[in-house]
């Protein structure tokens, strides 16, 4: 029943800002990465993160089995999360870095770095999640561990969300040649050009306001938009018609080489992501540990998983409320790019969903308090689905209205994660109350799968999706013809996954009051375990 010091907490969470600055990266930025700088097709993407995740129920739940198996100075699960804190930044890194290939090649090597994440992530946080379990026996304490978790996990986020597209501007930024005519009052012809190929680039003024019209010969695409993305040859001149700006000159108009700034940019950002794991392992300790006369048996714990019905709720939930939030993560920077047209305007509105992912999960401790874990989950998927379906209805000039339904769902979707992984060490003390075993590392291990198997969907479902469009980041005509699966999948298609979650959780069988008998006769367990061993 140990209470946690607000240090340990801090550390504690300072592990998911970690997990986050890795995770929401790669789920925010990695598909637009692959297909508008990459230059891989969109339903490849999609198909590499589903079949990238095929394998993730077997690693999490070895990950599972080999920590609670872990023997060290340092406990059973901290150690993991010392070993890996190089590694993940190192994979991370290379995951945002472009080698010169062929197609055939660019996907080889796509395949290879986005598993190799996908393991170095397992075995980094499934031990991190478990180490939350085994800092105290009271489930309450947990809940307010869990909030702690969260404010960390939506820090790491809107480090990562928020200031990304800034360094992206910061480190992308080229000197290709730029000529501006002045046509008439706030109307300019803008010509650039560049002696180096580059594979994508983003073309805006600085204030953002201006819009961009390809002059007629250059091509299909006739729109007036904040800016274009497109692919520059070298010494080939691009024409615009510039519009909507007053004082237009050289100087104000910005042209972004988004591959040197995505990988540069990332590579900061790993080492922000080592920190903080290295701080998390010094700032925490393990205290419950399984009973004393508990023998280790493989087929006896997996024996028990199985026949665990909470932990059976807590798999298809976590998967679906992963799925839910990753399509959205996911399809917002291309939604700002091409829909709003204004792609630095992502990093304010996740900054913004970020904000109202800190006040949700600091909620979430007393409101769990008050309703109960399994009603306030059940409440919190229907209110941010149904928010979420609002965005449907938004046009690309009603910022505040979509900055203001993103930030009400997201405050909504905060409520999950937070619950989820203080109900996962429900589960594992529902196991040893009925089993008199504890398997924590194995119990986690559906959190890791959740997260990961869920992004895997998501990415598949947003790369089909596109693709029936004809989605491509690289063609302005293409990517025009793709809005309204753009619109899609930023609004409905994440609600009816959560409308379908908040149905499922109905069958989850532990509430307040049956988790308040379950502390209580584990600690009289571990009371009179104690009491035997000294005498």
């Amino acid at each position: 029943m140990e209470k946690l010091s607000i240090k340990e907490k801090i550390g504690y969470a300072l592990g998911d800002g970690a997990a986050n600055i890795a995770w929401r990266g790669v789920a925010t930025f990695l598909f637009i990465f692959y297909t508008d700088v990459y230059g891989i097709n969109p339903a490849t993407v999609g198909l590499l993160m589903l079949i990238a995740r095929s394998s993730d129920g077997v690693s999490d739940v070895l990950m599972g089995i080999i920590g609670d198996r872990t023997k060290s100075k340092y406990g059973k699960f901290r150690p993991w999360v010392l070993w890996t804190a190089l590694p993940l930044g190192v994979i991370l890194s290379m995951l945002f870095t472009t080698p010169d290939f062929n197609i055939t090649g660019k996907i080889i090597y796509a395949y290879t770095t986005y598993i190799i994440f996908t393991l170095v992530y397992t075995a980094n946080n499934i031990p991190y999640g478990a180490l939350m379990a085994v800092m105290t026996g009271d489930n309450k304490e947990r809940t307010s561990l869990g909030s702690y978790r969260m404010v960390g996990a939506f820090t790491g986020g809107m480090l990562v969300q928020g200031a990304l597209l800034m360094l992206v501007a910061f480190f992308g930024n080229i000197n290709p040649a730029i000529h501006v005519d002045k046509l008439a009052d706030q109307k300019y012809s803008v010509t650039v050009s560049t002696p180096n190929d580059v594979a994508n680039v983003n073309i805006n003024t600085k204030n953002h306001i201006a819009l961009f019209e390809w002059t007629n010969t250059q091509s299909k695409d006739t729109t007036a938009t904040q800016g274009k993305s497109f692919s520059m040859k070298a010494n080939e001149k691009y024409s615009f018609i510039v519009t909507g700006e007053k004082n237009i000159k050289t100087a104000s108009i910005s042209i972004i080489d988004q591959k040197r700034g995505y990988s540069n940019s990332i590579y900061l950002m790993s080492i922000f992501l080592s920190l903080f794991l290295f701080m998390t392992f010094y700032a925490t300790k393990e205290r419950v540990q399984p009973p004393k006369t508990q023998k280790s048996n493989l087929g006896k714990d997996l024996k028990d998983l199985i026949k665990n019905k909470p932990w059976i709720v807590l798999l298809v939930i976590g998967l679906l409320f992963n799925i839910y939030n990753s399509i959205k993560q996911g399809i917002v920077v291309i939604y700002f790019s091409h829909y709003m047209h204004n792609q630095l305007l992502a990093g304010s509105y996740m900054v913004g969903l970020m904000l109202a992912s800190i006040g949700g999960a600091m909620i979430t401790s007393p409101l769990g308090k008050k309703f109960g874990k399994k009603q306030l989950f059940i409440y919190a998927l229907i209110f941010s689905g149904s928010a979420n379906a609002f965005l449907m209805f938004c046009e690309p000039d009603n910022i505040g209205s979509i900055f203001t339904i993103g930030m009400i769902s997201e405050f909504g979707a905060a409520v999950f994660p937070t619950l989820f992984f203080a109900m996962l060490g429900d589960a594992a003390d529902y196991s040893e109350f009925t089993n008199g075993r504890r398997a924590t590392g194995l119990v986690y291990s559906a959190g890791s799968f959740a997260t990961k198997f869920g992004g895997g969907i998501a990415g598949a479902i947003i790369g089909f999706v596109l693709a029936a469009f004809n989605y491509n980041g690289q063609d302005s005509t293409a990517i025009q013809g793709a809005i309204p699966a753009i619109k899609m999948l930023m609004s409905w298609i994440p609600t009816l996954i959560a409308m379908t979650a908040a149905f499922l959780m109905l069958y989850y069988p532990l509430n307040q009051s049956k988790m308040d008998e379950i502390t209580a006769e584990l600690n009289h367990r571990r009371l009179n375990e104690a009491a035997s061993t000294n005498i």
